[in-house]
């Protein structure tokens, strides 16, 4: 008796297709947002990517192999941690456009950009994914506070 898993199941073509075509209208959307400010770009492309894993291999392999797109991919898939250079970028992108809104909108409503931004910031630095870099540097800091609240 073996303990490998089954080959997965082929999926129908039409199926095939719908992933891909949801991975393609991700990918456009992350494309668009590295254009737009208040559009984030990292999450449409991993959205991309999840979809052209069940839709096609050849695209995937083209989006893991990608210069701008592959290394962000990887490290998601790897440490389940979006690169930092992402997250400052952004951050940047963000305070711009709430910037623009600021001076472009109507008084009553100038502030709602950077108030939904100074969110999307909060809630990024609380969830564990977004906010740690490096896991395993995250991972050594928690093992010394143990070891520290040990000692005491």
């Amino acid at each position: 008796m073996s303990c490998a898993e089954p080959p997965p199941v082929p999926l129908p073509r039409w199926r095939r297709l719908l992933w891909l075509l949801a991975g393609a209208a991700s990918l456009l959307t992350g494309i668009v947002g590295i254009f737009l400010p208040l559009l984030p770009t990292t999450p449409f492309v991993l959205l991309a990517a999840f979809c052209f894993s069940r839709g096609s291999q050849r695209w995937e392999a083209w989006l893991l192999q990608h210069p701008r797109f592959g290394p962000m991919v990887r490290e998601w898939r790897a440490h389940r941690a979006i690169p930092l250079r992402a997250k400052q970028l952004a951050t940047l992108m963000m305070a711009l456009g709430s910037a623009w809104a600021w001076w472009t909108l109507p008084s009553p409503v100038r502030w709602l950009p950077g108030i939904v931004c100074l969110g999307c910031g909060t809630r990024w630095r609380d969830l564990d994914a977004f906010a740690r870099n490096e896991p395993e540097e995250a991972d050594a800091t928690e093992e010394a506070d143990a070891t520290e609240e040990a000692a005491q």
